[in-house]
């Protein structure tokens, strides 16, 4: 077996994940190729019905086009349904997130020969903590995991049973990785699971915030961006520093779920409508253009159309930038699902309709009110750039990716803004 390509569905912390894989297989002497791999991975979400039925497609997909290649399925799908996927025709092998470290080993000894590979991620485990190697990682805007699993109980998130329970890279590692990626990157995301408890399982109990000075002071990364973190974890000094740093995106994504306080309860979540807009009012006195995006839920069990309502008014209130809208599904073994009173699906599909309605209105009044500014961003391919407030740029000619400018901006497209004039590259 020479050469390998990874597939990741779903969040940047499965990204990331297969980022480190890459790397691990190549310092096995494996080399990338889409063309006709030797290997085959699908690194798996399994946050929704429709993120598994995506994973099957693959696996028929792979089949039909590269029906020489050896299949590998692992990630949180692996984890949580392992006999289920092992009966997919072409899969050879099913390993779980709690053994996702032995993958180059599983792949590359002829004399393994079990077929499903998944452990008790409940068990304690180590962080997942491979290097990211130039080679394997991507051409822009790294994702760094630094955390992973989580110790909240949503009722409708199987997350922790697939994840485990929450734990942090060590910051000298972080540290060390930055440094290494800074050589290479002007912007890399630092993501995990539940991002925002970085550091609360040490025995120091340190937080977020003391990294990321450790990490500006230490390293020579230009931009920092943070993924998603849950909205109390925002904390009066996080939002300072990033409100204070250039070296930190304007870009806030914080978790909403629902913007009903009765809804809130039944999902087990740990705040209320008026602790969420607190934090977010807040980040935006901060960093008057920031971005500002949540993730939100329709369609979970019991939701009255009055709640909806609530959680609409809630949401058109609030200076959001952007949503990622999800249409509630039934996760086999949490509380939500085992609810009698399910949601319709045709009311769902509708409640999603309104909430994109609104985040494409909200999104758009966003970039009308930039036209005219000057935006720092990063390049990416061809004439692509992506702002520190996390809108898409179309560049007025084609750049070198990883380079940090300041642009102009002098009107919108589709889905972002366009670039009026380019300004000398950032030192």
């Amino acid at each position: 077996m020479r050469t390998y390509s990874i597939h990741n569905f779903g969040c940047r912390a499965t990204q990331a994940d297969g980022s480190a894989l890459a790397s691990a297989l190549e310092a096995r002497g494996l080399t990338a190729e889409a063309a006709d791999p030797d290997l085959v991975i699908l690194n798996t979400c399994t946050v929704t019905a429709a993120a598994d039925a995506d994973v099957h497609k693959m696996v028929h997909r792979v089949r039909r086009e590269h029906p020489g290649s050896r299949i590998l399925v692992t990630g949180c799908y692996a984890q949580r349904a392992p006999e289920e996927l092992a009966k997919l025709e072409g899969v050879d092998w099913v390993v779980g997130n709690s053994h996702k470290t032995q993958i180059p080993e599983i792949v590359l000894d002829p004399t393994y020969h079990s077929q499903i590979s998944v452990g008790d991620v409940s068990e304690p485990q180590d962080f997942f903590s491979l290097p990211i190697l130039e080679s394997g990682a991507e051409r822009s805007r790294p994702n760094l995991k630094i955390q992973d699993g989580c110790n909240n109980r949503c009722s409708f998130c199987i997350i922790p049973s697939v994840r485990g329970r929450s734990r942090s890279a060590k910051p000298e590692w972080v540290v060390e990785q930055i440094a290494r990626l800074a050589k290479d990157y002007r912007e890399v995301v630092l993501t995990g699971i539940n991002l925002g408890r970085w550091g609360r399982d040490f025995a120091t109990g340190r937080q977020l915030v003391r990294l990321l000075r450790e990490i500006l002071e230490q390293t020579p990364i230009d931009r920092l961006r943070l993924s998603s973190v849950e909205p109390m974890d925002f904390s009066d000094e996080l939002l300072g520093l990033m409100a204070e740093s250039s070296r930190i995106a304007k870009h806030v994504h914080a978790p909403l779920q629902s913007g009903s306080d009765a809804v809130l309860r039944r999902m087990f979540r740990k705040y209320r409508p008026r602790h969420y807009e607190d934090r977010l009012r807040r980040a935006r006195a901060l960093m008057p253009d920031a971005a500002i995006g949540a993730d939100v839920m329709v369609g979970f069990p019991g939701e009255t159309e009055a709640e909806f309502e609530e959680s609409r008014q809630f949401i058109e209130a609030l200076p959001f930038t952007y949503l990622h809208v999800f249409t509630y599904s039934e996760r086999p073994g949490t509380r939500a699902s085992e609810a009698a009173n399910q949601v319709p699906m045709e009311v769902r599909k509708e409640r999603n309709r309104v909430l994109r309605e609104l985040a494409a209105a909200k999104n758009l009044a966003f970039r009308r009110a930039l036209v005219g500014k000057r935006l720092s961003v990063v390049t990416l391919e061809g004439d692509k750039g992506l702002s520190s407030n996390y809108v898409a740029v179309k560049l007025g000619q084609a750049r070198p990716a990883n380079q940090l400018i300041d642009v102009r901006i002098d009107g919108l497209t589709d889905q972002g803004l366009r670039e009026a004039a380019l300004l000398p590259v950032l030192a």
